[in-house]
């Protein structure tokens, strides 16, 4: 009954119930299961997909509770983000493990990845110590290593110890020979290096790799402040301050080169240094790339002790993709790290970010096949791209390109950048120097001075002025100055009674350059009584700061101080007594000897060339050759007083004549000159003139109190020891050589002028034949005031006023004042002669050839006819000579043998009638006549 109703009831429902059709319900059901369909399909292709991607994973071993950790973990981070939002079937899973600065947590951490989390690569370690510990897990494990270290200086077969090692960092030269291109810009000679040392000592790589690049300029490294680790000290305020005041009092270098410091210790450095007025006036500061690196992290008061300090950084471009990263880093740096103040990336966050960059390329080209360690090894070190931090390609397991490099200047908040650094220019204001857009500086890799490009802003008040990294003298601290209390002579340094300030030239030359200086030099004057050497060594030794006086430059003692430029010239010079000169020859003073015999010479060769000339025209020039010669020198001899008187008749003799009496006129000129000023100046010769006869003889000599000069004479010069008599004060010369207990003395050459300024009269000096360095100032080594003297002193001497003070203090006596001249008159030489004696010699030459020639040209033969010559009118042309008894008819020559022979028998009584006449009748003139001669009368027939 009750199913009756109940199937009643739903029957008379749904006959209520309006009826649908058919197709509009099937309608929605098939779209409902076409859905259903396609998120199934969807889902199935979601899971095979998810089944298909392959992931690598990586490993990176960092220190996270440091500043450097903190950016390259997010730097990765978001590297691995960048990759895998781009790729489908390949991720990669990064798993840090840091080892808390200890690298033996750190080779645990490396096998611990490997073995668990099964990583392709470890990319990290900071340290070199780490990554070498790692390197070997590597190796056996045959998984690549990128190190963001790299060790100062390069292993030998690096690449062979640690095939799996990759360095994404270059070693240390760059850097140190950047640090040490600026102490040399700047002229700075000492620096002091701090770095906080490690477990394991790593900066002594970096140490000594900066003491050969500040060799190679000139600087030295003078203190080495090594304080130890930050973590190992319960009271480092105390460690630094002990520190610095060792530094204080051990040296003078105020150059301080932090390489090495956590930053910790670099606050307390810098705040207990600024204490201690190590920061301030004439002091440098300059910090390594490890630390300018986090310099924008740092806190307020830090940066406030660290003002004017330089720093180097590695350059980078900020070009549209490093601004998309930084963007991004200080979005996700600033949300994970609260306490952190900066959020700037540093170059290490660069590196690190490339670092996957490098790994996600060698994916790409072996396409997501990593299976082979050594071909993904392979595929790691063939990269080559330009990544953030720069050009990104390995040789022999290392960045092949040298990082550029910056100096920074702390300034304020900031650190203002300044010059680049190009290993191959040196310092610029621009990276485009080859491209000609730039200043190059220093073309030698920086070892030339010129300082940066500037402005520089350095720690304390310089006034525009460079700081010279030197402890400046004060009022407090005086510049501590010896001064020799006796001098060989006192003009150029003493001390008067009662008073503690010297006084001479070199003490007003002093006062000269510090005027000039723009600093001052408060000084204080320490008398000396000793040896020079002696004086050296206390400035050597830093008991004084400086020695001033007549100090010898010598290379034994320039190994010790730094000396100032030569003020004065320095020489080893003989003094020896003037004697009178015998005057029984002075006749022959006036002409050297080679004079004289050139001269003789042109006198012969004048006397010759005469005779030729006349002795065939002139009846004066015939006769004997005795008579003929005689004539020729009476005429020339007679001819150098102008006192000729015989008869000329060839217009050739009479050019060489005129010529001969300009010679002549000139010679005797000089001649009278020279003789008169050697008769009117009093002749005055040395004893000796050289040294060995000195020595040869046995005799004593002096020398002054300096022990150099004593040694000098006895080891170069060869003197007995017993022979060397040492005195001090000028009168102990002229006594002993008055005593004649020394035959001579040996000074130096300013000592030699100003004893011979007040003694010219009697003695007499050498030349300087053994030199010496000179007169200066010694300054301590590394002393920046060595090389400011020097300047000064120089545009003093350009100037003229050291000679003034020369003048003043070294002014010779009256006696040998302008009016005393030297009594060493030198003789004539050929040099002066030598024009006129060649125009001379080349008037006689002309002469004598032109008469030859014509000489020969007339000494043709001619025929002869019935014993005679015959004129056309049947004259004889024979000129008729009488002498004595007889009457001899000479016949004319028929060759130039002949012609000089033909006179031969002459006699002196002879006289010649008519030279043209005969001419006439030889060549049968019409006009000949025969003449007989005039017969001479002897006074007895008048």
């Amino acid at each position: 009954m009750k199913r009756t109703n109940l199937f009643t009831k739903v029957n008379s429902q749904l006959s209520t119930c309006p009826l649908i059709p058919v197709n509009k319900v099937l309608k929605p059901c098939f779209l409902l299961s076409v859905l259903i369909t396609f998120l199934l399909i969807l889902s199935y292709g979601v899971e095979a997909a998810a089944s298909t991607t392959k992931v690598t994973n990586i490993g990176a071993i960092i220190d996270g509770n440091s500043r450097t950790g903190k950016e390259e973990k997010t730097a990765m981070e978001i590297a691995v983000q960048n990759f895998n939002n781009i790729s489908r079937n390949h991720k990669l899973s990064l798993h840090f493990k840091n080892p808390k600065g200890d690298p033996l947590q750190a080779a645990y951490a490396a096998e611990e990845l490997i073995k668990e989390k099964k990583v392709k690569v470890i990319i990290g370690m900071d340290k070199w110590e780490e990554a070498a510990l790692v390197a070997n897990i590597g190796n056996q494990s045959q998984v690549p290593i990128l190190s963001f270290a790299a060790p100062a200086r390069t292993p030998i077969l690096t690449s062979l110890r640690w095939p799996f090692l990759i360095r994404m960092a270059s070693d240390g030269s760059e850097q140190m020979r950047c640090i040490a291109a600026l102490v040399h810009s700047y002229n700075w000679k000492r620096v002091v290096v701090i770095y906080e040392d490690e477990v394991l000592g790593s900066e002594y790589g970096n140490l000594a790799l900066l003491t050969e690049a500040l060799q190679e300029v000139g600087s030295e490294i003078e203190y080495r402040l090594v304080l130890p680790p930050f973590s190992f000290l319960t009271d480092p305020i105390d460690v630094v301050q002990d520190e610095l005041i060792k530094l204080q009092n051990q040296t003078e270098a105020r150059v301080f080169i932090v390489l090495q410091s956590s930053l910790p210790m670099l606050t307390c450095i810098f705040g207990e240094a600024k204490k201690a007025g190590l920061v301030g006036n004439d002091t440098v500061w300059i910090v390594g790339n490890s630390i300018t690196s986090f310099l924008d992290s740092v806190d307020n008061p830090v940066f406030s002790s660290m003002e004017g300090t330089l720093g180097i950084k590695t350059y980078y471009s900020s070009n549209s993709s490093y601004k998309r990263f930084e963007a991004l880093f200080q979005k996700i740096f600033r949300s994970e790290y609260l306490n952190e103040n900066d959020f700037q990336p540093g170059i290490q966050a660069l590196r690190a970010y490339d670092s996957i960059g490098i790994i996600t390329q060698a994916i790409e080209k072996l396409g997501s096949n990593i299976t082979s360690p050594k071909m993904f090894l392979n595929s790691v070190l063939e990269s080559d791209f330009t990544g953030l931090s720069g050009r990104i390609r390995f040789k022999d397991g290392m960045l092949s390109d040298s990082p550029t490099l910056r100096i920074v200047n702390v300034v304020g908040k900031k650190c203002k950048e300044l010059d680049f650094w190009l290993p191959n220019c040196g310092f610029s204001d621009t990276l485009y120097v080859e491209q000609g857009k730039g200043r190059c500086r220093n073309n030698d890799g920086g070892k030339t001075t010129g300082g940066l490009s500037g402005p520089v802003i350095w720690p304390g008040d310089l006034n525009g002025r460079d700081p010279k990294g030197w402890a400046m003298p004060s009022e407090a601290k005086p510049l501590r100055i010896i001064v020799p209390r006796r001098t060989s002579f006192d003009k150029f340094v003493t001390f008067r009674i009662g008073e503690k300030r010297p006084v001479g030239f070199c003490v007003d030359l002093f006062d000269e350059v510090v005027k000039r200086l723009n600093y001052s030099i408060p000084p204080v004057f320490f008398e000396f009584d000793g040896q020079y050497g002696d004086m050296i060594e206390g400035v050597y030794n830093k008991t004084y700061d400086a020695a001033i006086g007549d100090i010898t430059i010598l290379a034994e003692r320039a190994e010790y101080v730094e000396f100032t430029q030569p003020y004065a010239e320095s020489g080893l010079s003989m003094i020896v007594p003037l004697e009178t000169e015998d005057t029984t020859r002075i006749f022959l003073k006036p002409f050297n000897l080679k004079m004289w015999m050139v001269s003789s010479a042109l006198f012969i060769y004048t006397m010759l060339i005469i005779w030729f000339l006349e002795h065939q025209t002139n009846p004066e020039f015939r006769g004997p050759r005795k008579y003929q010669f005689g004539t020729a020198l009476w005429f020339t001899f007679s001819s150098l007083f102008f006192a000729q008187r015989e008869r000329l008749y060839s217009n050739f003799t009479r050019v060489v004549v005129v010529a001969w009496l300009c010679v002549v006129f000139i010679l005797t000129s000089s001649y009278t000159a020279s003789l008169t000023s050697m008769l009117t100046v009093q002749r005055m010769k040395p004893n000796f003139s050289q040294f060995e006869k000195l020595k040869n003889d046995k005799l004593n000599v002096g020398c002054n109190n300096e022990s150099f000069v004593q040694e000098y004479v006895r080891d170069v010069l060869g003197f007995d020891h017993d022979k060397i008599k040492v005195f001090n004060p000028e009168n102990d010369y002229t006594t002993e050589f008055e005593r004649n207990s020394i035959a001579a003395a040996f000074l130096e050459l300013p000592y030699e002028r100003l004893f011979l300024n007040q003694h010219c009269k009697s003695y007499s000096g050498t030349k300087a034949t053994y030199r010496f360095g000179g007169l200066g100032f010694a300054f301590q080594k590394g002393s920046p005031f060595a090389a400011d003297f020097s300047r000064e002193i120089l545009c003093l001497s350009e100037e003229g006023n050291i000679t003034l003070l020369e003048e003043k203090w070294f002014a010779p006596s009256p006696e040998c004042s302008t009016s005393a001249t030297n009594n060493n008159v030198e003789s004539l030489s050929l040099r002066s002669f030598k024009g006129i004696y060649i125009v001379f010699a080349a008037i006689s030459t002309i002469c004598f050839l032109l008469f030859l020639f014509r000489l020969l040209r007339n000494s043709r033969p001619h025929h002869e006819a019935d014993g005679g010559h015959l004129t056309p009118r049947g004259k004889s042309g024979t000129k008729y000579f009488y002498n004595g008894e007889k009457t001899r008819v000479p016949r004319r020559a028929s060759t130039f043998a002949q012609a000089l022979d033909k006179d031969e028998w002459g006699s002196t009584k002879w006289e010649y009638v008519s030279n043209s006449d005969n001419l006439e009748n030889n060549y049968g003139s019409p006009q000949a006549e025969i003449e007989m001669p005039k017969i001479p009368r002897h006074k007895d027939q008048r």
